[in-house]
């Protein structure tokens, strides 16, 4: 294998792990809100925002993997 392919390999891990972990993060988040909204309906609100706030987060996290293997795989 050349020094290119490692690249690309690594890109590709870059973006797989970072996408099921992303993945992953959100659907605990997600099946956390819906228990804790069943508890306590009258704080929905808050943990909607909340919820919301931290997706983001985690999605933000993936995209600055990605970038970084966009930035690794350009620069071959």
């Amino acid at each position: 294998m050349t020094d290119v392919s490692f690249v690309l390999l690594a890109c590709g891990l870059i973006i797989g792990l970072g996408a099921i972990g992303a993945c992953i993060g959100i659907g605990l988040m997600g099946g956390k809100y819906l228990e804790a909204s069943a508890r306590q309906p009258e704080l929905m609100n808050q943990l909607q925002t909340k919820m919301f706030l931290l997706a983001g987060l985690i999605d933000a996290a993936f995209l600055i993997g990605v970038g970084i293997a966009m930035m690794f795989y350009f620069s071959k």
